[in-house]
């Protein structure tokens, strides 16, 4: 083995700074290795401090020579104390190849955020979240993402070896189904928003089947962040009894979405913020993909977690995520208000979702899901059902609902569609229950809530009734709440529907 005994110096201000394509990004000096000569492996060892306000990307080059078996990488940064309420240090990592760092991802070999210290790429074999592939002559990158910095700066140590021989012979990729046996048009249950060790997760995609199957689950989406390594190992999973979609987190430093149904191998770009208005473009590419865009817990208070892109671009919007907390209420209240404006301006409305965001124990796959009613459990019905709104949320396969709106010579319409009639004519608003203890019904419009109920009975299972007509109601959705803990407060949902819309005829 050969290793570098003088270590090369990287940092702002220190060695030259190239900028590249994407305007928040620096590429620093490179790190050069000689043609092989012999040796098995190689090692360069490289260090820096990056300052407070760093560019979100630093990009450090890696001549690749002829020859390389295997690429690892290996990283360390200091954590220093900080005071209270300021970020400390955070880095994340991935690699590109010698096909570059341009935005759109041609040179992407895998991200692993800061959920992983090393990890190698070979042609037949890559650490989860990263591609296995050729190992071609040439250009790399390491990409470092410095996610926060503290007050003192973030001092880095990088260290890359190469392995020289015979390369191996990638695997050609298998995906799962785009179909399950289905039971035709029914009511089907989800699950789209899942991590597994692919990034920041630490289950396997087979335990998460698992535990999606235990749930009751009929189909879940693949969502790691910011990589699509996972596509290829979720084959083995499905089944008759469970749809697996292959999709991604992409989680930008000004918000995450996910990409829901994307085509097999399908890479969104994450590396851009709101000011470089280059959104709708990975908007469109979801789509082109045969994905939906549906952005994720929207006023979730992580860093870099709040979704500030509008949601002109979206499908559906993710109100509530894993266990519900203020944050969620809050994004449904956003929700509604985007209702409402949706009447007032006659335009398409954005259908609500839930999903678990579920990583590691204890979280929940399953809670919530949202249930959705599909022609079949394909990928296309299930995306279609999630589009046109046809679909409610529960906190649990236990929980299920049938919400009616009833008027005008018995008309009906159910949860996503429109009821057109007299302004003054009456209609009956229902929702069944079964799976609910203790909880209460709350029908909510555009002026609010105007109606709540008293809690269920013990059994969980009941009926509810309640009378409008189109001029008093513009839209009608339901709400189940737990028993509030504290006053006037609301309790944390048990179930939430899409309205049923009523119209003006």
């Amino acid at each position: 083995m050969g290793e570098d005994t003088h270590d090369q110096a990287h940092g702002i201000g220190r060695r030259a700074l190239f900028v590249t394509g994407a305007a928040a990004a620096l590429t620093l000096g490179g790190v050069s290795f000689a043609a092989a000569d012999g040796q098995r492996e190689e090692t360069r060892t490289v260090h820096g401090t990056l300052p407070p306000g760093s560019p979100d990307f630093v990009y450090v080059p890696v001549e690749v020579p002829a020859g390389v078996q295997e690429v690892k990488v290996s990283y360390t940064y200091d954590k220093p104390s900080v005071p209270a309420g300021t970020q400390g240090n955070a880095l994340d990592i991935g690699l590109f190849d010698e096909r570059g760092t341009e935005l759109g991802g041609r040179g992407f070999r895998g991200w692993s955020g800061g959920a992983r210290t090393e990890f190698f790429v070979r042609a037949e074999d890559a650490t989860p979240g990263y591609l296995p592939g050729p190992v071609r002559e040439g250009t790399w990158y390491v990409a470092l993402g410095p996610y926060t910095v503290a007050p003192q700066g973030l001092t880095y140590e990088l260290t890359i070896t190469l392995t020289y021989g015979e390369a191996g012979r990638t695997p050609r990729p298998v995906y799962p189904p785009s179909r399950a046996k289905g039971r035709g048009r029914a009511w089907y249950r989800g699950d789209c928003h899942l991590h597994s060790w692919h990034s920041d997760g630490r289950r396997t995609p087979a335990e998460i089947a698992a535990l999606a199957r235990a749930a009751g689950l009929d189909f879940i989406n693949s969502s790691d962040h910011n990589t699509n390594s996972s596509h290829a190992h979720w084959a083995d999973q499905a089944g008759d009894d469970l749809l697996i979609m292959l999709g991604e987190e992409v989680t930008t430093r000004n918000g995450h979405v996910v990409a829901l149904g994307t085509g097999p191998g399908t890479f969104v770009d994450w590396r851009y913020r709101a000011r470089d208005n280059r959104w709708a473009r990975f908007a469109r590419e979801i789509r082109r993909a045969g994905g939906l865009v549906v952005p994720a817990h929207p006023h979730a208070t992580c860093v870099g977690c709040g979704w500030k892109f509008g949601f002109g671009e979206a499908d559906a919007v993710e109100v509530w995520n894993g266990p519900y907390t203020p944050d969620d209420e809050v994004t449904l209240a956003d929700w509604d208000n985007q209702l409402v404006a949706s009447v007032r301006h006659g335009r398409a409305w954005l259908p609500a979702m839930g999903n678990s965001d579920a990583h590691r124990d204890p979280d929940t796959v399953g809670m919530p899901q949202t249930v959705v009613l599909a022609d079949d459990l394909t990928r296309e019905a299930i995306q279609e059902g999630i589009r046109a709104g046809r679909s409610y949320v529960a906190e649990s396969k236990n929980v299920t609902l049938a919400f009616t709106v009833t008027g005008g010579r018995g008309r009906q319409a159910g949860i996503g569609e429109r009821l057109a009639l007299a302004a003054d004519t009456p209609v009956t608003v229902r929702l069944e229950v079964a799976g609910a203890p203790r909880c209460s019904v709350r029908f909510v419009t555009d002026q609010g809530v105007l109606f709540t109920s008293d809690p269920l009975p013990v059994s969980g299972t009941g009926t509810v009734e309640w009378r409008t007509t189109p001029a008093y109601a513009a839209y009608v959705r339901a709400e189940l709440r737990h028993e509030a803990a504290l006053g006037p407060l609301p309790g944390a949902l048990a179930a939430l529907t899409n309205p049923v819309f009523l119209t003006v005829a």
